[in-house]
């Protein structure tokens, strides 16, 4: 497959007037060898489906394009089209773009047949697409994997195991039928405008749903136990109706706090409940 010669990612930025904005939660990612790195941690993208969230100048975009994926990207800087469009002009019918907010857009409506999930996601709504992705009672998903760069802090708390101060409700809802890693951490420094934290790209592959559980309860429950995590279960729980019923069912101490259950815990409480 031959690559076409583009400009560097600076030239497009200042060819374009693309300076980051705060608004936006943008941090643009220059460094064409690490976004190679980012764009091989799923594997296997030669001629399969991609779905980029936010690509902003292309960096990204052009590491899927260069391993050979079909991107779809959704966009809501309108300032970033003409320079993807000129992307798009250099791989011929291999880029897609849609503008919009990507949180308001059915994302599988965009694809007909299974698509992975790439993104350097914009801090401000990175944690509500990625719960969105793992949601809804439909499993296996019709995302394949999903690579996704985060703040550190928060790609701990993806992977985070019970007891410890990161775990809560984003590792419950990303472990209990998916498993998540930290691929790869990232230096703020390789960002324009360098963020003020360190942030690590999380890679997730769908796993087997335990039978008999309701995604929509598991979120209820995991929503009840961790607003209040200081607090015991017989509190944080004692207003979603059966909670406390279903702990003594399973001989779940009550004065136990929401982060010492472990994943299976809050499965096996949200299968009596559902």
């Amino acid at each position: 497959m031959s690559d076409p010669d583009l400009p560097p990612l600076r030239e497009v930025i200042a060819a374009h007037g693309l300076a980051a904005t705060k608004a936006l939660g943008q941090n643009f990612l220059l460094d064409e060898q690490l976004l190679r790195r980012i764009a091989a941690i799923p594997g296997g993208l030669d001629g399969g489906q991609v779905l980029e969230i936010g690509p902003g100048p292309g960096g990204l975009t052009r590491a899927l394009l260069r391993a050979g994926a079909q991107v779809t990207a959704i966009e809501m800087d309108r300032r970033c089209l003409p320079a993807l469009a000129e992307l798009g002009e250099a791989f011929p019918g291999r880029l897609r773009v849609t503008e919009g907010d990507a949180v308001a857009i059915d994302h599988a409506s965009l694809f007909d047949g299974p698509y992975a999930i790439l993104a350097n996601l914009p801090y401000n709504v990175g944690t509500a697409l990625f719960v969105g992705w793992l949601s809804g009672e439909a499993w296996p998903p019709a995302w394949t994997s999903l690579t996704l760069m985060f703040q550190h802090e928060v790609a701990e708390r993806i992977v985070a195991a019970p007891g410890s101060s990161a775990y809560g409700r984003l590792a419950v809802l990303a472990q209990w039928r998916a498993s998540p890693r930290i691929a790869m951490k990232v230096h703020r420094s390789a960002f324009t405008p360098a963020p003020k934290v360190m942030s690590a790209v999380v890679h997730v592959v769908p796993g087997e749903a335990p039978a008999g559980v309701s995604a929509r309860m598991l979120s209820r429950l995991t929503e009840a136990a961790f607003g209040q995590r200081r607090k015991m279960l017989r509190q944080s729980v004692k207003g979603l109706p059966g909670a406390l019923e279903a702990l003594d069912t399973l001989g779940i101490d009550p004065s136990r706090r929401a982060e010492t259950l472990s994943v299976a815990e809050f499965v096996a409480v949200a299968q009596v409940l559902s």
